[in-house]
């Protein structure tokens, strides 16, 4: 064991602790590994932090580990960054991300056997970063800003049991990791603070999500696959489990970063409540979605500022559209959704390329429930395409379920019940476009 107090870390809140916790980390690692204890009932302040193999962080159930709030100390290769810098434009507008930040919370890269521990908790300090405020949404001052945790190429990756809170950007950002269990962590963020995904897993393979409670805006589970980062290859055999996810926008969503294949994923046992979008699967890119289950979940959601949130309030969400004109889009198939429970304010949208590409196909709907029901007074016949070259927003009619340019896709036992307070938002309770081998039981 490794006390940072034996390194000179003081905790007191006050005093930057970076230098001690780093030199406990480093002793560790140089003499074969161990655990490195952040004490309860103590905060530390700290900068970048690097973690290295074997090398076990373990925060104590009241230790609190919290960014220091001069971002000075979190440039950590040197880089010439303008700190005073500002968003021309909201980051909801212009938020294309190649996958690469330049400051840096906790660091890690090509390393193994990694842990981060305890029931304390990682403290991100998110109002250094504020920009423009809103009563729907606050932004950050410039984008991207500063993710908790990104941990690069690192095999054999735990998170247990841990807190991670006030994040200013994406919260666990994990990039071409291997063998990854995460597990019984609470993400417990502003609901107003844009960008705040919950967790990012990269180009990742054989990853298990379990057990976890996330509170975040935008994001809560996304699968990504971003440009800077294809030499890790495609997002492979990804399960979640007995999650418990809150969001702003979607809380499980495949994208839109997708420039390499997402296949074998499950998602499973899991409470969606108080969210835009439940299930958003958005390719952007020349990847291909494949082989995804989706099973035995509830699914609450409500509308959320459509100008500064992506989303219509869709249980599920399915698009596969060109991000740039010159986008060789990929495709989406072999999809299947079970068991699954649906109190919203809109219905399954499906929306392939236009041009009878076909782009989406072979989904499977069982057992699936929808209750529509009016909770807020946003209008109800907006589908939001962001991003898109085409177009951002679509105006249509309010439908149970929306099918355009797909084809081979069967509903079996599929229920819906409307609410008085929107049938005169329906037109049409099922809507079909350039549509082929659509079977609705």
């Amino acid at each position: 064991m490794y006390l940072v107090e034996d390194y000179g870390a003081v905790g007191d809140g006050v005093t930057l602790d970076t230098k001690a916790i780093q030199k406990a980390i480093d002793t560790c690692h140089n003499n074969g590994g161990g655990r490195v204890i952040l004490s309860s009932g103590k905060t530390y302040i700290s900068g970048s932090l690097v973690l290295k193999s074997n090398v076990e962080l373990y925060l104590e159930l009241g230790s609190t580990l919290k960014a220091s709030s001069n971002l000075k100390d979190f440039n950590l290769f040197n880089l010439d960054i303008d700190y005073d810098a500002s968003l021309d434009v909201p980051s909801y507008t212009k938020c294309d991300y190649n996958g690469k930040p330049f400051l840096y919370f906790i660091y890690a890269k090509s390393c193994e056997n990694i842990s981060i521990s305890g029931l304390g908790k990682i403290d991100g300090n998110e109002e250094i970063f504020y920009g423009k405020t809103s009563k729907y949404q606050i932004d950050g001052r410039f984008y991207p800003r500063m993710p908790l945790l990104f941990l690069e190429d690192i095999k054999h990756l735990t998170i247990t049991n841990i807190t991670l809170t006030k994040s200013a950007f994406w919260t666990l950002h994990m990039v071409g990791c291997k063998d990854v269990l995460i597990s019984q962590i609470r993400i417990l963020n502003n609901l107003l603070l844009t960008n705040c995904d919950g967790i990012d897993p990269d180009h990742c393979q054989d990853v298990r999500i379990t057990n976890c409670y996330i509170q975040c805006a935008d994001d809560g589970i996304v699968f990504k696959n971003t440009e800077a980062a294809k030499e890790y290859g495609p997002s492979l055999n990804i399960s979640v489990d007995n999650c418990d996810i809150i969001s702003t926008s979607g809380a499980i969503k495949f994208g839109t970063e997708s420039c390499d294949d997402f296949k074998n994923i499950i998602v499973n046992n899991c409470n969606i409540h108080n969210t835009n979008r439940g299930i958003t699967i958005q390719l952007r890119d020349n990847g291909n979605i494949e082989n995804c289950i989706f099973s035995n979940i509830n699914i609450s959601t409500r509308q959320f500022s459509k100008i500064h949130w992506w989303g219509s309030g869709e249980p599920i969400n399915i698009t596969a559209i060109k991000r740039f004109a010159e986008t060789e889009i990929g495709h989406i198939k072999n999809l299947t959704f079970s068991n699954i429970n649906c109190d919203s304010e809109n219905g399954i949208n499906i929306y392939g390329e236009e041009d009878n590409l076909y782009n989406i196909s072979d989904i499977k709907f069982y057992n699936v429930n929808i209750n529509l029901n009016k909770k807020t007074n946003y209008p109800k016949n907006i589908y939001d395409l962001r991003p898109y070259y085409k177009r951002e927003m679509e105006e249509k009619s309010l439908n149970i379920c929306r099918i355009s340019n797909a084809k081979d896709i069967i509903f079996n036992n599929f229920k819906y019940y409307i609410d008085n307070n929107i049938k005169d938002d329906i037109v049409d309770n099922i809507y079909l476009n350039n549509t082929n081998n659509i079977k609705i039981n």
